[in-house]
């Protein structure tokens, strides 16, 4: 394969893979948006491009396997491939939590409404935007864009223990409202793993571009110099 066709795959990979972000983004916010009016009709949009974006996981895992067998790239094209095949895979399981959420809303569609003391919709505004900022990452290569992802994170977990907190106080106190109460929680735990999915992006990002492994807390700075060390 020669090196013009060999970008043109890696670009037609990449074009893949933002196709099937687009999905896995447009799943989580009409997940969210069938919650806040309890329409069914839209969990059937969600369950039906869970089906597509499963189909588009398949091909992009294939075409990544294809590119490493065929050609065996070196550094940053290998780092590419591989983010691909990882970023694949979360958005696959952002695609899953958003038809987690959309279950839960067939769930109480025949419970009462309930004013509960959690703040879903900027939750799932935070977790959402997280997303979109790790893909803009992705598209612009862009380690500082990806960087700042991985600082949002701590605000989703810490909004997540607090519904915990407050959920289970209210399942505790008002048995009435335990199953609304239990399935807000639950949907809150999908919104917190979407921005473990998220994070996970970002961090596959600053992998490709800076060849730094910044899981589990580390810096790009002391990442990237484990990385020099590695290749000397």
């Amino acid at each position: 394969m020669t090196r013009i066709r060999f970008q043109r795959s890696l670009d037609d990979l990449k074009e893949k893979l933002l196709v099937m972000a687009g999905l896995a983004e447009q799943a989580i916010q009409r997940a969210i948006e069938a919650y806040r009016v309890r329409d069914l009709s839209i969990c059937d949009l969600v369950n039906r491009s869970e089906v597509a974006i499963n189909r588009m996981e398949r091909e992009i895992d294939q075409a990544a396997l294809d590119l490493l067998a065929m050609e065996q790239p070196m550094a940053i094209d290998l780092r590419f491939i591989l983010a691909v095949i990882k970023i694949n895979s979360d958005l696959e399981r952002v695609g899953d939590a958003a038809k987690s959420i959309s279950n839960r809303v067939r769930t109480m569609e025949s419970m009462a409404q309930a004013e509960l003391p959690v703040d879903i919709p900027r939750m799932a505004s935070l977790a959402a935007n997280m997303v979109r900022k790790s893909l803009q990452a992705f598209i612009d290569g862009d380690a500082e864009i990806a960087q700042s992802v991985l600082s949002m994170d701590d605000a989703v977990d810490a909004m997540n223990r607090a519904a915990h907190r407050t959920m289970t106080e209210v399942m505790a106190n008002d048995s009435h409202l335990a199953p609304q109460a239990l399935n807000a929680l639950m949907v809150c735990r999908s919104l917190e793993r979407v921005a473990d999915h998220a994070t996970n992006i970002a961090e596959d990002v600053i992998f490709w571009v800076k060849g730094a492994d910044v899981r589990h807390k580390a810096s790009i700075e002391a990442a990237a110099k484990t990385a020099a060390k590695l290749q000397q």
